[in-house]
């Protein structure tokens, strides 16, 4: 197999017409990789990935030809996968104001566009979940787009399309969490074109990679929310004397074992199984 592309936590091989994509225990933030490893994640992010991709499968048709047809050194943390081609999007849906999203309601009263009401504060419901998409850039960090700019990339059909999509994924996956005691206040998903035309969900979908979980119970407006995703490591590494760049900063072992604790309860609570 040929090593196609190395991501941040994926690593993708081309296998004859199919590609293999990888989930690594690596985690980044601010778009920089840290050189400790979180212990599982590759495997969790795969196994939910999996399970949420089977409950999704009637709103659009995914990347994966099999789970289990993957070499013996990668399973578990690898899936078998149709080759697309990638849209220039990122496709996200936020349900609640946070992170980027509250940056750019604070200066100009919209996020990607979308106006919303005025008064809103850090972790507030929005009052419907909106599409806010935002570049998807090789290097340095996404930006911001509007849905006008998406339809004049890839077209009015496709873009009106998915994004009809992408909400209903966040509100069928919110829904779910929510009977579960989690908040989805927003996720992030990327979508590719098969050889035949026929549009897909692809890479990962509804992680806490991809994704901001909260408990419900401990959810209060207007302060920064308990992060049951790798938003913890986010605020752990914003506390150092790091300026962003590589290379990042070493992860010391409580910070690591709070980290995959957080990964395994989400997984456990949503799946309703328990991690083995």
């Amino acid at each position: 197999m040929e090593l196609v592309h190395s991501g941040k936590v994926r690593d993708v091989y081309a296998d004859g017409d199919d590609l293999i994509l990888v989930a690594s225990d690596r985690v980044s933030v601010y778009d920089v990789v840290l050189p400790t490893l979180i212990p599982d994640k590759g495997k969790i992010l795969t196994r939910l990935s999996l399970w949420w991709f089977e409950r999704l499968k009637d709103v659009i048709p995914n990347h994966v030809v099999s789970a289990t047809d993957v070499p013996d050194e990668w399973a578990g943390r690898a899936i078998r996968c149709r080759r697309l081609s990638m849209l220039p999007v990122e496709w996200i849906a936020r349900g609640y104001l946070t992170g980027l999203g509250l940056k750019e309601y604070q200066k100009n009263g919209t996020v990607s566009g979308v106006p919303l009401p005025p008064g809103l504060v850090e972790a507030d419901r929005l009052p419907e979940p909106i599409f806010t998409p935002t570049t998807k850039a090789a290097e340095g960090h996404d930006e911001f787009i509007t849905y006008e700019d998406v339809a004049a990339e890839i077209g009015a059909d496709t873009a009106a399309h998915l994004k009809d999509v992408t909400l209903e994924i966040y509100r069928r996956g919110a829904e779910l969490a929510a009977e579960r005691g989690i908040i989805i206040a927003d996720t992030k998903l990327e979508f590719g074109r098969a050889a035949d035309g026929t549009l897909m969900l692809a890479d990962e979908v509804l992680t806490p990679d991809s994704s901001r979980f909260w408990p419900a119970d401990e959810w209060r407006p207007g302060r920064p929310q308990h992060s049951l995703d790798k938003q913890y490591v986010r605020d752990w590494s914003s506390t150092l004397d790091w300026d962003r760049t590589p290379p990042g900063p070493a992860i010391p072992q409580e910070i690591v074992d709070a980290t995959r604790a957080r990964y395994v309860e989400v997984y456990e609570r949503l799946t309703g199984t328990r991690w083995e």
